[in-house]
């Protein structure tokens, strides 16, 4: 423990100290204020105790061996075999002592490093630059020395972590994709090695959640997560985040950096700390839909083998041994295998339906293909979700006051994941169905409103001060007004979402529309039949224009059959669009999968191509 560091460099009279240090906790467990505090100008290294400083220091979890939560045999060969489910079980004793409204102060000095490190830079070199700016020139994302020191707006804590160091203890380096263009960054610290853990762990994610007014969904999700079966939550915190620039160019004090939520980073450390396998297989979904992507999936030991393309789809974080990831994805995609047979070998239907359930309920729509973890022991096949990034939950009316466009019906309950091998198959399966609605109205029973709206009222009161004040004040995307009515609608959006979901039921699923080719009879196009779970008739509307409104098609053609047309009159070259809805008997509708990034946003259900000079077809293909 980092105290009993502390008390060696005392002296010889271990005693005394322990003395000396147990009179200072008494004599503060009232409110001690520091008069060197955080908000004074050219603050130094505050050094107060707090009452907290004993109670709420952090010991290492005890976690062994991870328990055997299956059932099974050992076959012939010697090797273990699973029989029927293998529930997953979070460790609950991890949160047992989380006081989710509670919010640590972290104090961060930053300074240059060295060129080996790859932290020889400034923070302002940190901060101004997104990730696009290192994806674009193929470079590792810069980094900074640091050191952290954790407490409350007293001060550091003794015992708490860093309160003893006065060398880096930390490195520092933005955090998130699409995030780091904000004005506003998300940090990674990662602790170095031999300067102990927070928490027991050595990741400290800080992340700002600017793509949201509220600020606090994510933690909402995994606070709800905590309760819910067959799911693995993560731990979560409120942090006041101070940063001192030693760089060049800093100014050396203290500055305000606001409110964060720390969130547990997923890897072998979590694993462990959750009783799970940490030998075990961890992959972090990165838009893989569970297609096989045979010319990238491939065993680490093949010349073939490209780690930057394989983590395009998917992010290796723990065992570079693919194999049981190349031979699930075989099985998966082999349609003479029937599903039951697969889907039972190598996953859980508990953690599955539990996964599925939960985030079709909060409307977490961007779970399609990406912001997951999957997660399978060293001698285990089946494979089990873990999620990860749930910003995008309970965001109905906040969509609808920044006039985003709110997609298609296709991106609610099942046909959001009707694009994903794994889904699609168990979805069309009318036991599956079955068992995910059960789970579907065994969560909605737990996440009443009076719940959800307990917690909202307790985060806010945490962090509206915070959000009223400066920094964040400046970088509100929703007037305070507007917040307001976000907030009280949470509650209402587990029905919205559920009545979305009993929808998509009787809708067709959605589809994708295939790359128009020339033909000598002219044009054609041609789309992927639509599913529909009632053996309905479906019918398909067909438009093509050379606009995206289509106020003036070129082409329309409604009751179709057959997924094909041809259209015989000789087009221009130039840019083109086309649009195809399936309908079903009972008046049911759903537009293609397909979009294209305008000047309005995302239109859905369609795509565009291009006619070239030499009368060849070129699909517009929207790249984030």
């Amino acid at each position: 423990m980092r105290g009993k560091n502390v008390l060696k460099r005392q002296g010889k009279n271990i005693s005394v100290c322990l003395v000396l240090m147990l009179l200072a906790v008494f004599a503060v467990c009232g409110c001690a204020v520091s008069a060197d505090s955080p908000w004074a100008q050219n603050r130094k290294d505050a050094s107060a105790v707090s009452s907290e400083s004993v109670n709420e220091q952090m010991t290492e979890q005890e976690t062994g061996e991870s328990p055997q939560t299956s059932e099974g045999y050992i076959n012939e060969s010697g090797k273990y075999e699973q029989s029927g489910n293998a529930p997953i079980h979070d460790n609950q004793s991890l949160y047992e002592l989380d006081d989710d409204l509670k919010v640590v102060t972290m104090y961060l000095t930053v300074q240059s490093g060295n060129s080996s490190d790859n932290t020889d830079h400034t923070w302002t070199e940190i901060n101004q630059n997104s990730a696009y700016y290192y994806d674009e020139l193929g470079i590792e994302r810069y980094k900074v020395e640091g050191i952290l020191k954790v407490g409350n707006e007293n001060g550091p804590i003794i015992g708490d972590f860093g309160y003893d160091d006065f060398t880096p203890n930390v490195t520092v380096t933005i955090r998130g994709q699409t995030s780091t263009r904000s004005a506003q960054k998300n940090y990674r610290i990662k602790i170095k090695d031999g300067k102990g853990s927070y928490k027991d762990q050595t990741v400290i994610n800080l992340n700002k959640h600017v793509s949201e007014g509220l600020r606090f969904r994510n933690k909402l999700c995994y606070d709800l997560m905590e309760e819910l079966p067959g799911m693995m939550s993560a731990r979560t915190q409120f942090v006041h985040l101070y940063v001192k620039d030693n760089t060049a160019g800093g100014s050396g004090e203290y500055q305000d950096y606001g409110i964060y939520t720390q969130v547990e980073q997923i890897n072998k450390r979590y694993l462990r700390n959750h009783g799970l396998d940490n030998n075990g297989q961890l992959y972090k979904i990165n838009f893989f839909e569970f297609y096989r992507y045979e010319d990238v999936i491939v065993p680490a030991s093949s010349p073939e083998y490209d780690l930057d393309a394989f983590e395009s789809y998917i992010e290796v974080k723990g065992s570079d041994d693919h194999t049981k990831l190349i031979r699930m994805l075989d099985e998966l995609n082999d349609e003479t295998i029937p599903i039951e047979q697969t889907f039972s070998k190598w996953f859980d239907e508990e953690n599955v339906f539990s996964w599925l359930a939960f985030h079709i309920l909060v409307g977490n729509k961007d779970t399609q293909a990406r912001n997951c973890f999957i997660y399978s022991p060293l001698n285990v096949d089946k494979w089990y979700f873990i999620s990860w990034d749930n910003d995008a939950a309970f965001m109905d009316t906040e969509r609808q006051i920044l006039n985003w466009n709110d997609g298609q019906e296709w991106e609610n309950g099942i046909s959001n994941y009707w694009g994903n091998t794994l889904f699609r198959r168990v979805l069309k399966s009318d036991e599956y169905r079955q068992k995910l609605d059960s789970k579907i109205n065994e969560f909605k029973a737990i996440m009443t409103p009076e719940k959800i709206n307990a917690m909202v009222e307790g985060y806010d009161s945490v962090l509206l001060p915070y959000l009223q004040s400066v920094p964040d004040v400046y970088y509100m995307r929703l007037s305070f007004d507007d917040r307001e009515r976000v907030k009280s609608s949470i509650a209402s959006e587990i029905e919205s979402n559920y009545q979305k979901y009993l929808q998509t039921l009787q809708n067709p699923q959605p589809f994708f529309i295939g790359v128009p080719e020339p033909t000598e009879d002219g044009l054609h196009i041609s789309w992927d039949v639509a599913y529909d779970f009632q053996n309905d008739d479906v019918s398909y509307t067909v438009e093509v224009a050379d606009e995206y409104s289509f106020q003036n098609p070129i082409l329309r053609e409604e009751g179709l059959f057959i997924p094909e047309i041809t259209i015989t009159d000789e087009l221009p070259s130039g840019q083109y669009f086309v649009r195809v809805k399936a309908e079903d008997n009972k008046g049911n509708s759903t537009y293609a999968f397909d979009s294209y990034m305008g000047e309005d946003g995302k239109i859905y259900g369609t795509k565009c191509f291009y006619i070239l000079i030499d009368g060849t077809i070129a699909e517009d293909i929207y790249v984030e």
